[in-house]
């Protein structure tokens, strides 16, 4: 098992940014990929961004070049660094791991609950 959670929502303007945490707990986190996905009200959970074990980045193109994606496994931790963000990025986002990186919501076997990002125009 691996417990997650996120920390790092909040409101922000347009164009401001905010980092995203996945504080994972349970089996060796290095051995996982993660990946960050969102879920707008009334809209389907869509991939946002994941990285494999490795360190290999994947990113939906539209947060391609405004989200960074990264991981530190000594401390058990993965980010998502969110740049020049806009109304549309309002969403609750959710961090998964799974063995294998994928960016279907479906192939994750672990999620955290989830932290609301909201940007105001």
């Amino acid at each position: 098992q691996v417990q997650l959670v996120e920390s790092g929502g909040g409101l922000v303007q347009a164009g401001g940014s905010l980092r995203l945490s996945c504080a994972a707990s349970g089996r060796t986190f290095s051995n996982y990929a993660m990946g960050w996905f969102r879920q707008a009200p009334g809209k389907e959970r869509e991939f946002v961004s994941a990285i494999n074990w490795r360190g290999s980045t994947y990113y939906a193109d539209s947060v391609k070049g405004r989200f960074t994606i990264s991981r530190d496994n000594a401390k058990n931790t993965g980010y998502l660094q969110m740049n020049s963000l806009k109304p549309e990025d309002t969403a609750l986002y959710y961090c998964a791991a799974n063995r294998d990186v994928s960016n279907s919501g479906g192939d994750y076997a672990y999620w955290g609950q989830g932290t609301q990002v909201t940007v105001s125009s």
